[in-house]
């Protein structure tokens, strides 16, 4: 059956700020106390969206989250009303009350890891939220992330929806920003390549120093089991230790991937010469393009500087794939000159095509970070929520809600102002109806 891939992008939250809560994650560290512009930031992601929908791709939006999340501060041992539950914890721990205000959530590369029907062993489509437990600030999101989910993918004849792996570092979890797929076409079982940091059960093996390895190869192999995979047509593969404590947090930091094409850096994972041997043998017949970027061409430092590797490789209807990039390679001499140079290597890469998205690139994400990939047949389409597919009509009004509740300037210190918490809650209550997704959100549940 035909089938096809789908982005869907995280819309950014009210509370968009830069409190540099990403350890190993260079730019939300540098950018650390400098105001943030939620408006902007909504609405540079909005534009993406649209751009990739007007291209004839099939584009969807993700909600983001409640915050700030006073819920997780009443657990914490904060009383009284929301004001005052605010009020002391901006006086008695302003960096927990940062963290429960984070907008992080609109990096959708790490809600959840998906897998298509035709990869799995019952035919359904698989979704298992990340517990993205080595960062506090995102490991409360996976129960209104799987709320999420369900709403939008909500027939349990073509969608299966996992709970979180359990939230100890052991099983450290985060999604499909180390996961990726490839295929020939997006209806035929593919390979799927998981991308891990350490082994949590070997202290034997190599790890990074300097910055923490998130996700752990047990997490990779629990999802494979939770999603009914063939074991004949998975791989796995370590990152670089040397790679992470540059800064690559994460695998869509230095690779990426779509059908026949793996885009990485030449140091992105150990061993790589035995990795790519080890997909190419699991595709099969075809052929697999392996565009590795040489260190001599880009260093490490300015592909984590750009986020060259951070880019969606995008089928085009026409034919042929386009690379999606931000501004900031742009920027960088030694990425640009490699970009002109790409569409004429031979690959089926052929345009570049680059979006402003200086708000997401200055808290540490970029247009890869920004979206979760759905592959889907045209069966499974017809069944996915139809009011979070973006249309010219969606994004009107989208635009107009990020206007009508959105602030244009955020510091640290705004957080503990109860207005905005009353502004996050409106919006998020007036966005659920907009994209029918019923009570998801806690101030909605009681």
């Amino acid at each position: 059956m035909k089938a096809f891939e789908a982005n869907f992008d995280g819309l950014v939250g009210p509370t968009h700020n830069y409190a540099g809560l990403s350890y190993g994650n260079v730019a939300s560290m540098g950018n650390e106390a400098s105001p943030s512009n939620p408006k902007e930031a909504a609405k540079q992601g909005l534009q993406k969206m649209k751009a990739l929908a007007d291209l004839g791709l099939w584009q969807g939006v993700l909600a983001p989250q409640e915050r700030p999340d006073v819920h997780t501060l009443r657990k914490l041992g904060f009383s009284g009303s929301d004001s005052e539950v605010l009020a002391a914890a901006a006086k008695q721990a302003p960096k927990v009350l940062a963290a429960v205000s984070s907008a992080s959530s609109m990096w959708t590369a790490n809600a959840a890891t998906v897998s298509p029907s035709a990869d799995t062993a019952d035919g359904r489509v698989h979704f298992t939220p990340a517990n993205l437990v080595n960062k506090f600030h995102r490991s409360t999101e996976h129960p209104v992330t799987g709320r999420i989910l369900q709403a939008m993918f909500a027939n349990d004849e073509h969608f299966a929806h996992h709970p979180a792996l359990p939230s100890v570092d052991h099983f450290g979890d985060e999604g499909a920003a180390n996961h990726t797929r490839f295929c020939r076409e997006y209806g035929e079982q593919g390979v799927e390549f998981f991308v891990f940091g350490k082994y949590a059960f070997d202290s034997r093996k190599v790890a990074p120093v300097k910055f923490p390895a998130r996700h752990t190869y047990e997490a990779s192999e629990a999802v494979a089991r939770l999603h009914g995979l063939n074991p004949a047509k998975v791989v796995y593969a370590q990152q670089n230790p040397e790679m992470i404590d540059a800064g690559v947090f994460h695998n869509d930091v230095i690779a990426v991937g779509n059908q026949n094409v793996h885009f990485c850096h030449e140091q992105a994972f150990l061993n790589q010469a035995e990795v790519h041997a080890q997909i190419k043998a699991a595709f099969g017949e075809g052929e697999f393009h392996v565009i590795e970027v040489p260190t001599a061409k880009v260093p490490v430092l300015d592909a984590v500087k750009s986020y060259l590797f951070n880019s969606q490789l995008i089928a085009l209807p026409s034919g042929g794939m386009a690379i999606v990039v931000p501004e900031e390679c742009r920027k960088t001499p030694s990425v640009w000159a490699y970009l002109q140079e790409l569409p004429n290597l031979g690959t089926p890469v052929k345009e570049v095509k680059v979006f402003n998205l200086t708000q997401s690139m200055s808290n540490g994400g970029g247009p890869a970070c920004l979206r979760l990939r759905v592959v889907l047949n045209e069966q499974e389409k017809a069944a996915v929520n139809p009011s979070v597919w973006m249309n010219d009509q969606l994004f009107a009004t989208l635009n107009t809600w990020v206007d009508k509740h959105y602030r244009d300037r955020l510091t640290e210190a705004d957080l503990a102002d109860p207005k905005l918490l009353v502004e996050s809650r409106t919006a998020l209550d007036e966005l659920t109806r907009i994209l029918n997704l019923g009570s998801v959100y806690p101030f909605q549940r009681g």
